[in-house]
C-alpha cells in the first residue's frame, strides 16, 4: 500500500486507523479476566469525604479579551483567543490551576485506585504485532504487558529465538519516546526508524544495521506524516519532510510545501537529494514508494485529508528520467497494489464508491485501456493486498472484516475463515511469497496473530494471547437504528451475558464520524473495565466514516456533517428508548473529531446526556485550519473563509454554541499541553467557555496532559492514568463506586 499523507493529518487516530478512539486506544491490544459485577453490586453512595457529584466547583478565573472576528459580515467573539498560546505566562498559570482542581477533584472520587489497579491488572498481558519478512529475517514488535512502549525484535525464522532490535524504552525514563514510524531494506540488513517525542508528529529518522543492531551516524530531521522507502539495493531511502519551522512555531505554526527526498546512506541531511516538490501547490503532500522490483518510485500527492489523490512515477534505472503523471485528475482514490513490469494494479473509487481494482498499462497509460480486474461489490473494499500471485481483498459487511481472495485475472478463489464478528487487518507480503499474516480482534477477543498458507488456504495461530478472559462472560451484537432523516445506521453493544434492559445500565457511547474512517470492533481494556462495571459499551457507525463507501462518507462532510450529530443523537436515543439505560447513566466519548462530535452533541442537546467525554477534539471550527495540519481537515469540515461553508461552521461548532444559562452535564474535557496536531487551544477555550456558561452544578472540568501529544505513541503508563481517571469521574456521576465492582470481580 502507498505511503500517504492522509493516514496521520486525519486523525485521529488511533485504532487500527489512527489514534483517537478510547475502544482502541492501546491498537486493539488490552486483555479482561473474570466474571463482571452487576450494576446493582457496583452502586453505592458517595463517601462524605468525596466531592458532592453535583457540587458546582469553583473555577480558575479566566481573563475575557474584546477580540472580534468578521466572517463575511457576522462578527465573532473570541475572548478566550490568549489560550491559544499554552506557552504563555498566563497560560501556564491557568493550566496549572485547572490541573491542581481537577487533579484534587479525582483523587477523592471512592474507588478511584482500585480502578486503576484494575486497569493494570488487565493491561499486563503479552501483545503481538503483525510480522513481516524482509530478506531472511521476520520482524515484528511485542510488548511484555506493562512496558511503555512495544519493542521490535527480528528472527531468521519462525521458530528461531528472537532478540531485541530495538527497545524505545531505553531512549527515555519516562518512556515518552515512540516509534513513530520503520521501515526495513529489501534484504533485511538496514532498518529505517523515526522516533517522536512527547507525542509530537515531529519524527527524527535514525538508522540501525540489523546485523550488529548498532546504529548508523545518518540523522534525518523535520519530517512529518512520511515512511521511508528503501532503493533495492539498499543504499538509501526516500522520505518526505518540511523546512526547518521557526522555533516559535514548531508546535502550533502551519505546515506547507512538503517536499520529497532521497538520503544516501553516509551523507549528512544537507545533501539529501530533492526528488520533487511543488512551489505552486502549498497544501500537496508527497509519500514516495519503491516498487517491490526497485524499478519505479511511485509518488502519491495527497491534498489534506481529501479522499482524493494523485500518482506520479519515476524510473529508477535511467538517471536521467522525469517525474511522469500518471493519475493527474483530482478526480478519485488510487490505492497501488502491487505491479507486473509495467502492468500496475490499483484500488479505485471512480465511478465506484464501494472500490474496485483495475489494471494501468504504463506503455499504454490512457484510461480507455485500463481493464477492470475486480467490479464494484455489494460491500466497500478496505484494503487489498497480492501475495503469492493472487489479491486478498479485506472488505466490510457491516463495519466488520470479510477477506476474499481472487486470481490476478479477477477470478473468486475462496475466502479467510474469519472466527466470528470482528476486524482483521495485515495480508501484507510480496508476489513470491507463499505466506501471509493477520491479525484477528474483536470486542470480546485479543488481537490474536494468524499465519495464513496460500498453498493449504489454512489459518494457524502464531501468536495468542495468554489472558486470564473468559469471553463467554460477555456477548456483542449489532443493532440498527433509523437515524433523524430516516437513515439506516448500525451500532455495535457490548456487555455481560444476561444484561437486564431496565434503563439502569452505566453506557458509554462512542463514535468517530469523519474522515473516511470506519470503526470496525477492536478489543480494548478500557471497554473491558467498562464492562466489568455492569456497563454497555456501545459504538455508533456514523455517517462521515467508510463502513459504508465513498457516499457514506460524504454524507457526513462539510454542509451535510450534521447529519454525525444526529446519528450520534438519534443513536443514544435509541440506547434509552430501548431500555439499555437511561439520560443519567449515559455517558459519550470520542477523540479528535470525535472529540468534536462529543462536543457538538452536549451543546445540541445537553439534557440527553449524563456525561460528556471530549478528547483531544476539534472545538472551534472558524480558526482550526489556522494551526498545523489543521487546514487538510477542510475537505472534511469545509472553511470559515467560504460564506456558505462558514454558516454551518459557526452552526455546530461546540466553542461557539455554548449558551450561558444552560444546565450542561458533567464534562471532563482532556487533552495535552503540547499537541501538535489538535492544539490545546480547542480544548483550552472550550472549557473556559463552558465553566462560565453553566449555571448548574455539575463539575466541568479539563485534564491536562503534560509531554504528550495527540495520542499516539503515549506510555502504556499515561494511558492507564488516563483511562482510570476518565472511567473513574464518569462512574461516580452516575452514581456508581468502581471500588465496589473491581472487589466484586477479584472475589468470585
Amino acid at each position: 500500500m502507498r505511503i500517504r499523507i492522509f493516514s496521520a493529518a486525519a486523525c485521529a487516530l488511533w485504532l487500527t486507523h489512527c489514534s483517537h478512539a478510547p475502544a482502541q486506544l492501546e491498537a486493539q491490544s488490552s486483555s479482561a479476566s473474570q466474571a463482571p459485577a452487576s450494576s446493582e453490586t457496583a452502586a453505592s453512595t458517595p463517601a462524605s469525604s468525596a466531592p458532592q457529584a453535583s457540587s458546582r466547583p469553583a473555577y480558575p478565573a479566566a481573563r475575557k479579551d474584546d477580540v472580534v472576528d468578521d466572517y463575511h459580515g457576522t462578527k465573532v467573539a473570541d475572548p478566550y483567543r490568549w489560550l491559544e498560546n499554552p506557552d504563555s505566562p498566563e497560560s501556564r498559570q491557568w493550566i496549572e490551576a485547572q490541573n491542581k482542581l481537577t487533579f484534587g477533584y479525582l483523587e477523592k472520587i471512592p474507588g478511584r485506585a482500585q480502578l486503576k489497579q484494575r486497569f493494570t491488572e488487565l493491561w499486563d498481558f503479552e501483545k503481538f504485532s503483525v510480522p513481516s519478512r524482509q530478506g531472511n529475517r521476520y520482524f515484528f514488535s511485542r510488548n511484555n504487558g506493562l512496558q511503555n512502549q512495544s519493542v521490535l525484535y527480528t528472527a531468521d525464522s519462525l521458530e528461531a529465538e528472537p532478540r531485541v532490535l530495538l527497545d524505545p524504552n531505553t531512549l527515555s525514563a519516562d518512556g515518552t519516546v515512540a516509534v513513530g514510524g520503520m521501515r526495513v531494506s529489501d534484504d533485511g540488513n538496514l532498518l529505517a526508524y523515526g522516533l517522536a517525542a512527547s507525542g509530537s508528529d515531529w519524527v527524527e529518522w535514525h538508522v540501525r544495521d540489523v546485523r550488529t543492531g548498532k546504529d548508523l551516524p545518518d540523522i534525518i530531521k523535520w519530517v512529518k506524516f512520511s515512511g521511508a522507502s528503501w532503493t533495492k539495493d539498499g543504499k538509501g531511502f526516500f522520505y518526505s519532510r518540511y523546512d526547518e519551522p521557526k522555533a516559535a512555531e514548531a508546535m502550533s505554526g502551519a505546515n506547507y510545501f512538503q517536499k520529497l527526498y532521497f538520503h544516501k546512506l553516509g551523507t549528512p541531511q544537507s545533501e539529501d537529494i530533492l526528488v520533487y516538490e511543488r512551489k505552486d501547490h502549498k497544501e500537496w503532500g508527497f509519500g514516495g514508494y519503491v516498487t517491490d522490483d526497485g524499478r519505479y518510485l511511485l509518488i502519491n500527492v495527497s491534498r489534506g485529508t481529501e479522499r482524493k489523490n494523485l500518482v506520479f512515477y519515476k524510473d529508477l534505472k535511467d538517471p536521467k528520467a522525469k517525474v511522469v503523471e500518471l493519475l493527474r485528475d483530482w478526480d478519485a482514490d488510487y490505492d497501488y497494489i502491487d505491479n507486473d513490469g509495467t502492468l500496475f494494479w490499483f484500488k479505485t473509487d471512480l465511478d465506484a464508491p464501494r472500490g474496485r481494482i483495475v489494471a494501468i498499462d504504463l506503455r499504454k497509460p490512457e484510461r480507455k485501456n485500463w481493464k477492470e480486474i475486480l467490479p464494484q461489490g455489494e460491500e466497500p473494499i478496505s484494503s487489498v493486498g497480492f501475495v503469492n500471485d493472487r489479491f486478498i481483498v479485506n472488505v466490510l459487511k457491516d463495519a466488520r472484516s470479510q477477506v476474499r481472495l481472487y486470481s490476478r485475472e479477477g477470478k473468486p478463489l475462496g475466502e479467510v475463515a474469519l472466527p466470528g464478528l470482528g476486524t482483521a487487518i495485515g495480508f501484507g507480503g510480496k508476489r513470491t511469497d507463499t505466506e501471509t499474516f493477520y491479525s484477528y480482534a474483536s470486542y470480546t477477543t485479543p488481537a490474536t496473530i494468524y499465519r495464513y498458507d496460500l498453498k493449504t488456504g489454512q489459518s494457524q495461530v502464531y501468536k495468542a494471547p495468554k489472558v486470564k478472559f473468559d469471553p463467554s462472560q460477555y456477548e456483542t451484537t449489532q443493532v440498527f437504528f433509523t437515524s433523524k432523516d430516516g437513515t439506516r445506521v448500525p451500532m455495535f453493544l457490548s456487555h455481560k451475558k444476561g444484561l437486564k434492559l431496565d434503563g439502569n445500565n452505566p453506557t458509554m457511547l462512542y463514535g468517530y464520524g469523519g474522515f473516511d474512517v470506519s470503526l470496525t470492533p477492536g478489543f480494548s481494556v478500557g471497554s473491558l473495565v467498562w464492562m466489568e462495571q455492569g456497563g454497555v459499551w456501545a459504538v455508533a457507525n456514523l455517517r462521515g466514516g467508510g463502513e459504508y463507501g465513498r457516499e457514506w462518507h460524504e454524507a457526513g462532510t462539510k454542509l451535510k456533517k450534521q447529519n454525525v450529530f444526529d446519528d450520534f443523537i438519534s443513536a443514544a436515543e435509541w440506547l434509552i428508548t430501548n431500555k439499555y439505560t437511561s439520560t443519567p447513566k449515559l455517558a459519550i466519548t470520542g477523540r479528535s473529531n470525535g472529540g468534536l462530535l462529543v462536543g457538538a452533541a452536549v451543546t445540541q442537546r445537553p439534557e440527553l446526556f449524563g456525561v460528556a467525554l471530549p478528547g483531544v477534539g476539534v472545538m472551534d471550527m472558524l480558526r482550526f485550519h489556522k494551526f498545523t495540519i489543521g487546514w487538510a481537515w477542510a475537505s472534511d469540515y469545509g472553511s470559515s473563509e467560504n460564506a456558505e461553508e462558514f454558516k454551518a461552521l459557526q452552526a455546530y461548532s461546540p466553542l461557539h454554541n455554548l449558551k450561558p444559562g444552560t444546565r450542561y452535564p458533567p464534562m471532563l474535557v482532556h487533552t495535552a499541553d503540547h499537541d501538535d496536531r489538535v492544539v490545546p487551544g480547542h480544548s483550552f477555550k472550550f472549557t473556559a467557555a463552558a465553566q462560565e456558561a453553566q449555571a448548574g452544578e455539575a463539575p466541568v472540568l479539563i485534564r491536562i496532559e503534560t509531554k504528550a501529544g495527540h495520542g499516539a505513541g503515549k506510555p502504556t503508563t499515561k494511558v492507564i492514568e488516563e483511562y482510570s481517571d476518565l472511567w473513574a469521574f464518569t462512574l461516580y456521576q452516575m452514581g456508581v463506586n468502581p471500588g465496589q465492582a473491581v472487589a466484586a470481580n477479584q472475589a468470585r
